[in-house]
Formats: C-alpha cells, sequence, structure tokens
C-alpha cells in the first residue's frame, strides 16, 4: 500500500474548513503534515474540526517560505485569497510540490500565463480546484457531448444563486484589490467554467450587463455569449438572493437535453421520445482533493489544469469589458 501523501494546507478560512472535513475522511490517502495560517482567529477555528475528528492538529507555520523549507512535502492545497494565489502556487510548484490551487485560479490573464510557465518549467502538478471539472458528473457530461451521443449543441442555458453580496459584506471578498471581482469571478467562477468544459469550444463574443447593487463589486448579471460553432450560451448571476447557493445547467442538443450543476453532484438526461429527465447514477466523490489525488496517481488526464485558469480569467475579462459598454458585444481572448 502507497504511503499516505503528505499535504500542507495553505489557508484555514471557511473554505479550508469545508474541505478539510472531507479531507479528514482521507487518512488513508492523505497525512495533513503542516497548516500555514498567520490568523489566530482562522487557525482557532480550524482547530475545531480537527478536535471534532478526533484528528491531532498539525503544527501550523504562518510563514510560506518557512514551511517549505523546514517540511518534507509532498503537495500543496493552497486556499487563501484569491491575491495571493500566483505567488504562493509559483513557490510550491518551485519547492518541487504538486499543487491543488482554490479557483478562481488567479486574479488576471497575465498571472495565468505566468503559472503556466512555471509548471512547465517546473513539471509539477497543477490542479485548479473547480469542483466542477473534477467531478465525475462532468467528466461524464463532457465524455457524452463529445462523443456525440446528443446529436448536435446548440445552447446552454446556466444560473447560479446565492445570498453572496450579505453574505460576504465587509470581508475581503468584497475588496477588487484582494479578490479580483465580484459574485461572478467567486461563486459564479464555478460556472463559468463548468459551461466552459460542457462547451469545449471557445467563447468568440460577449455580452453582458453588471450590478454591484451598492456594493465595492458585482452581485448580479446577465450574459450573453457566442460559441466558435454558432451556438449560444447564457449566464445569469444572482448573488443577493435569500440565504442559499444552488445552481442549474441544462445544454440542450439536437438529440437530447443535458441537466447538471456548477459543482457537478449530479447529473440527469432527457433523450428523444422520453417523457422526462432521467437521472444518471455515478460512483460519488468526496470532493477536490480525493480527485486531486486520482489525477496524481495517473487515473486519469488532469481535467483542471492552469489553461482552465486562463480561459475563465479571459471570459470574465470580456464579461467585465462588455458590462463597462453598456452590454456592447466585445470579442473573447
Amino acid at each position: 500500500m502507497a504511503k499516505p501523501v503528505r499535504m500542507a494546507m495553505i489557508g484555514c478560512g471557511g473554505m479550508a474548513r469545508h474541505h478539510l472535513r472531507n479531507i479528514l475522511l482521507q487518512t488513508d490517502t492523505t497525512e495533513i503534515a503542516a497548516l500555514c495560517e498567520p490568523s489566530p482567529v482562522a487557525l482557532a477555528e480550524t482547530t475545531k474540526v480537527f478536535s471534532a475528528a478526533g484528528v491531532e492538529v498539525p503544527p501550523n507555520e504562518p510563514d510560506l517560505q518557512t514551511l517549505l523549507a523546514d517540511h518534507a512535502l509532498d503537495a500543496a492545497f493552497i486556499i487563501t485569497p484569491h491575491a495571493l494565489h500566483h505567488d504562493q502556487a509559483k513557490a510550491c510548484l518551485e519547492a518541487g510540490l504538486d499543487v491543488l490551487l482554490e479557483k478562481p485560479m488567479v486574479m488576471n490573464a497575465e498571472e495565468a500565463r505566468s503559472l503556466i510557465d512555471v509548471r512547465d518549467r517546473t513539471g509539477g502538478l497543477l490542479v485548479v480546484a473547480f469542483n466542477g471539472s473534477l467531478s465525475p458528473e462532468i467528466r461524464e457530461s463532457v465524455r457524452l457531448l463529445r462523443s456525440g451521443a446528443l446529436g448536435k449543441l446548440l445552447s446552454i442555458s446556466a444560473t447560479v444563486w446565492q445570498s453572496w453580496g450579505p453574505g460576504t459584506t465587509g470581508k475581503w471578498r468584497q475588496d477588487p484589490k484582494i479578490s479580483g471581482g465580484g459574485f461572478m469571478f467567486d461563486t459564479g467562477a464555478h460556472l463559468l467554467n463548468t459551461v466552459a468544459d460542457l462547451a469545449g469550444e471557445e467563447f468568440v463574443e460577449v455580452a453582458a450587463w453588471t450590478d454591484n447593487n451598492g456594493r465595492p463589486v458585482e452581485t448580479l448579471a446577465a450574459v450573453m455569449a457566442r460559441l466558435a460553432s454558432g451556438a449560444l450560451v447564457t449566464f445569469h448571476g444572482c448573488g443577493e438572493t435569500i440565504r442559499t447557493c444552488r445552481s442549474d445547467i441544462r445544454v440542450f442538443c439536437s438529440d437530447g437535453i443535458l441537466r447538471t450543476g456548477a459543482w457537478g453532484r449530479w447529473l440527469e438526461i432527457q433523450r428523444q421520445g422520453e417523457e422526462d429527465f432521467v437521472p444518471v447514477t455515478l460512483p460519488p466523490s468526496l470532493g477536490a482533493w480525493e480527485q486531486f489525488l486520482s489525477v496524481r496517481s495517473g487515473e486519469f488526464v488532469n481535467p483542471s489544469p492552469p489553461e482552465v485558469g486562463l480561459r475563465m480569467a479571459r471570459l470574465y475579462d470580456a464579461i467585465q469589458a462588455s458590462a463597462a459598454r453598456d452590454g456592447m458585444p466585445v470579442k473573447c481572448g
């Protein structure tokens, strides 16, 4: 039996704790060897998760360079504010670690190209933690769509909603210098990326309208887009609704309709002659870290490499550019 992967968890905020609960179910494959968290408050909350699971809390080294120099590690899971992603991922890759990097990968296309260069230069593995790309449901959806089993792609309708605006008031996610954008760059990043996966082709033109709803960043968005094949796409993001977080994606093809979510988790298909959607049953997943380990062991080709981070940065840039021109269509990329 292979030794557990020695992992450093870099960042111990709320999203890190969400991932941690799943990772602590994978002690046969993973040893959390160290934490890297400068905030005593965040560290204290994370300690509670370890204690509740009956697991000893790993040592915390708040300085990343010291951690990389002093610990024997195989991989890192970076779950920090967006503005830190590029430099932290670069440091880990250059230290010889494989990296799972929380979305959005970086702040802009320039940083995305830089990380692609670092990945190529070091030969390390860099996986972006887009739950959709890594999920069995989206991988199966992509297989079905590429195989032609559902016919010609006609259009995609995608919606994501959350009480994001009220829930992130006063936090770094609404500071554009740290976050890089608003609802559609944060939670909405999952929607943009998963739709791009399903489409499997370039976006060529985008028209968008956004609304900050009195906040420093956008929390509402309506987007129309055209793919290289001529297929049409709509995105709708509402980050000001009731306390919830959900999504719905429908891919309309000539011989069937595929329905799923931005994070995967479920998949339904309705084919010609069927009265309703039929669920597709797939093996359950313990989340992004489990899928990262599967990529790392060679079970399947990385479905979420840094190129998807560049793709998403270009798409978001086009959305922002069109919104700044009151919905005037702009070329993507």
